[in-house]
């Protein structure tokens, strides 16, 4: 279930065909999800590694040469209350090197080092380096956090399930043990296409949703939040020494405009308009961490040896015109702002660490309340 289904539709702009980041071609999403009870659900203080695990990893995969061939990115940071490794690179050199994985604040080291083997495996060794970017948010209120349950292996495996087409949104991958303005939230994903100078272009959004106060909801502007308040659905319980609003949104732009660096950057930055406009206000706890890259310009392997005089000095690239810039703005907060949505549409009611409950966003209340004057 997405928000279309329920008649929501945000914005103005027609949809790619799955609604996806993978509608920007060659991008591909693949999860792995962990679901398990343990014996460790009963109590307010569940020893760490006796579960419940409401865990995973998502990965984005940018196309299937990017540990070859880098793209142009660039990033945009709300609030920095949070996790996404490799960003100095892209800041620096403005390239992304690797697939972008998302997954729980303490899984972000065995993750990394997974993408840095996966390198390996598909280059062979030699005297190159990794700098991958794997990117968090906190499901310690659901997940068995501190019991580290998420491996290489679940790594893999994301990677090897990774697929265009439909994705699969709310309770799945590294989405499954999250919360979204206090309704249970989760991975969610929208696109856009417009055409400048003739030319179609497709802006395509995930995110990681788990951020954001209840009262402060809005969803195109309605007041979703107060109108479904936790006197009908309740919120969950969290310890008095978490601040309501902390947890975390990881928002991943793609494009397939051809875009620098910079562009990368501000396209990036606009993802952080949709979540204000959803209610969100980069809470002191809650880490908004956004990168945008573009599939439309391949830079070639590091083959570079100046003593030789070989490899390729130059490389010619493409550029959108700056005047076109506004339309990928408003495509990705249009795309951002239905990817936020989706996740709590899709997401299920989950139970998890000493019982905590976070409720799924009802959907006939969310139909009554956007309706509601």
């Amino acid at each position: 279930m997405r928000a279309r289904d329920l008649g929501i539709v945000i914005g103005r702009h027609e949809t790619g065909r799955h609604n996806a980041i993978t509608d920007v071609g060659g991008v591909r999403v693949g999860h792995v999800t962990l679901l398990e009870d343990g014996d460790g659900g009963a109590g307010p203080a569940p020893a760490a590694g006796a579960g419940p695990v409401r865990t995973g990893v998502t990965v984005v995969v940018p196309h299937d040469g990017i540990w070859d061939e880098p793209v142009f990115a660039g990033t945009h940071r709300l609030n920095g209350s949070g996790e996404m490794t490799g960003l100095e690179w892209i800041r620096e050199s403005g390239e992304l090197t690797s697939p972008i994985a998302l997954t729980n604040t303490h899984s972000v080291g065995v993750v990394r080092d997974a993408l840095v083997r996966a390198q390996v495996g598909r280059r062979g060794e030699g005297t190159y380096w990794c700098l991958p970017v794997v990117a968090e948010t906190y499901d310690g209120l659901l997940n068995d956090i501190n019991g580290h349950h998420v491996t290489g292996e679940h790594v893999d495996r994301a990677l090897a399930a990774a697929a265009s087409g439909p994705v699969a949104e709310g309770n799945v991958g590294g989405g499954t043990g999250m919360i979204c303005h206090e309704f249970k939230g989760g991975i969610g994903t929208a696109s856009r296409v417009a055409r400048g100078g003739g030319r179609p272009y497709t802006v395509g959004v995930l995110v990681q949703a788990n951020y954001g106060r209840r009262e402060r909801l809005r969803v195109n502007g309605m007041p979703v939040g107060e109108r479904i308040g936790a006197d009908v659905i309740p919120v969950p319980d969290r310890p008095a020494t978490l601040e309501r609003g902390s947890g975390s949104i990881i928002v991943v732009v793609a494009t397939d405009a051809p875009l620098l660096p910079h562009q990368c950057s501000r396209m990036a930055q606009r993802a952080g308009l949709a979540v204000g406009r959803m209610g969100g206000t980069g809470e002191q706890y809650s880490g908004d961490i956004f990168l945008g890259f573009s599939t439309a310009n391949r830079l070639p392997p590091y083959a570079w040896d100046e003593d030789r005089d070989t490899g390729r000095p130059e490389i010619a690239v493409r550029m959108l015109a700056p005047q076109l810039q506004t339309m990928l703005f408003d495509l990705t907060i249009e795309a951002t702002e239905e990817a936020i949505v989706n996740s709590m549409v899709a997401a299920r009611t989950m139970t998890g660490r000493g019982g905590v409950t976070a409720h799924a966003l009802d959907h006939d209340l969310l139909i009554n309340a956007m309706a509601s004057a």
